[in-house]
């Protein structure tokens, strides 16, 4: 720029500075940002110096604690030497300690994919988000799978972090993405993953599995979910996207699980739309799928007790009382419990969370109770004989009508009808009974199913206007009195 021009001024001008500051800078032949000294002495004594020994053998011993916690120690240790204004400043250096001195944080690696080499899934909780069906709250939780390289993602519908679970979900997303990736991670699921001392890293089923479709099986350290990094980010980005369809949809009650599964179906074909580049790379280098699925259930066998119940997984479960004392084979689905016997499927069963629950059928056990109704009095499973609430309501009335012991007969007399005849006939004949009769009896009900008479609908209720002038006149007449 010198030779560019003929006078300093025009020079000084050019940089904007006055012409005595470029003759220094000329002069000097260093440059303005070189000229800057350095700032490192301190503006303010420092309040923490003489005590600071004390404090550091804290922060070395202590990694977890806090620059609040620690001044609030350090004021009961010196009493009115240090006021709360100081606890910015207190903090301030506590902060810059750790960085020049403290233990090192922990770093995040970014990594490196390649096409159809690693996918990763888990499970997440769902309840937040307040899905509704038929404004029931739907409880449930997602099984999640990603392809690392591409995002591509799906979802299974599930209530437990069940092998079973596990199962259906990936064998779900391999079968509907049409290849099967080299690796596939998780953290420390309790289904997959045996406890830390166990010889075996996987459980046994979940290596089946991994050997039926052939990827190879990883989990994360205990404690270090970042490790599954690209399916918890998922977990977020899913959950708000689901969030916003939500709002959008201007609704979160759904009329059936199938239409809320519809729901996520769809909000998934969307957000994959957008990645059909990367997931075309990841198809080329996927391995092929098996000729089959994998079984998604596991087997067990149980014998059938004296209480007509089986008991799988800590709950209980009621099978027909012909059954006891013989062993039947159980496969335990997500969802359900399939009982088997000689080669048949006896009974399907809905699958319990928890533990030390029942389901028991009034049905399985209807004739023998009948035979000893003194039984049914103090019957451990005695809730599980109301199939409806029409049920209980008759139940009640005739134990006011005909006293404890005869009113358990009539009871069971009429359950044992609703199990030979129609479960629908007798709750619709006990709910006319109920609303037009001046009192019930197994007679009664029996006529009422075999007359094979139309019970009237059930009577829609009707609840007018509310009259809110009402209201204005208690409040004027509460008025009225404190005056």
């Amino acid at each position: 720029m010198k030779n560019k021009v003929k006078y300093l001024y025009q020079l000084a001008d050019k940089a904007g500075m006055s012409t005595k500051t470029a003759r220094k800078y000329l002069k000097s032949a260093v440059l303005p940002s070189q000229c800057q000294t350095i700032h490192d002495w301190p503006t303010h004594p420092d309040a923490f110096v003489q005590d600071w020994p004390w404090i550091e053998d804290f922060l070395k011993n202590n990694s977890g604690l806090e620059s609040k916690s620690l001044f609030e120690a350090l004021q009961r240790e010196y009493p009115g030497k240090y006021q709360d204004g100081q606890l910015r400043t207190f903090q301030r250096r506590v902060k810059q300690w750790k960085a020049l001195c403290g233990p090192g944080q922990e770093v995040f690696f970014p990594q490196i994919y390649k096409p159809g080499q690693w996918c990763e899934s888990d499970f997440t909780r769902m309840k937040k988000l307040g899905i509704t069906i038929c404004g029931v709250p739907f409880n449930h939780m997602l099984y999640h799978f990603v392809l690392c390289l591409s995002n591509w993602e799906t979802v299974t519908v599930c209530f437990s972090e069940s092998y079973e679970s596990l199962s259906a979900g990936i064998q779900n997303a391999l079968w509907k993405l049409g290849g099967i990736p080299r690796y596939h991670k998780t953290d420390n699921l309790t289904c997959a993953v045996n406890k830390v001392g166990s010889p075996e890293e996987f459980t046994a089923n979940y290596q089946g599995l991994a050997r039926h479709y052939g990827f190879e099986s990883c989990k994360t350290q205990p404690r270090h979910p970042n490790e599954n990094g690209d399916i918890e980010q998922r977990h977020h980005r899913l959950k708000n996207a689901i969030e916003q369809a939500l709002i959008l949809r201007g609704s979160r009650d759904f009329n059936s699980r199938a239409d809320y599964e519809d729901f996520l179906e769809k909000l998934l074909e969307q957000l994959n739309s957008g990645r059909t580049k990367l997931q075309a790379e990841e198809l080329k280098a996927l391995r092929q799928l098996p000729t089959r699925r994998h079984e998604d259930f596991t087997r067990d066998k149980c014998r059938v007790g004296q209480f007509c119940t089986i008991r799988v997984l800590k709950n209980s479960y009621s099978l027909h009382s012909r059954l006891i004392g013989e062993k039947v084979d159980v496969r335990i689905y997500a969802e359900h419990i399939e009982a088997w016997y000689a080669q048949r499927r006896i009974e399907i069963l809905p699958r319990l969370r928890g533990e030390n629950g029942h389901y028991i059928n009034y049905r399985h056990v209807i004739d023998t109770l009948v035979r000893k109704p003194g039984a049914f009095e103090n019957y451990r499973y005695k809730d599980d004989m109301f199939p409806t609430s029409q049920f209980r309501i008759a139940y009640d009335i005739l134990r006011r009508q005909h006293g404890i012991k005869q009113a358990n007969k009539q009871y069971l007399k009429i359950l044992e009808l609703s199990a030979k005849e129609n479960q629908t006939a007798v709750n619709e004949a006990l709910r006319f009974l109920i609303n037009h009769a001046d009192g019930i009896d197994f007679d009664t009900v029996e006529q009422t199913v075999k007359s094979e008479q139309q019970s009237p609908a059930v009577t829609d209720i009707y609840i007018g206007d509310i009259d809110l002038d009402s209201y204005d006149y208690l409040l004027e007449s509460a008025e009225a009195l404190l005056v």
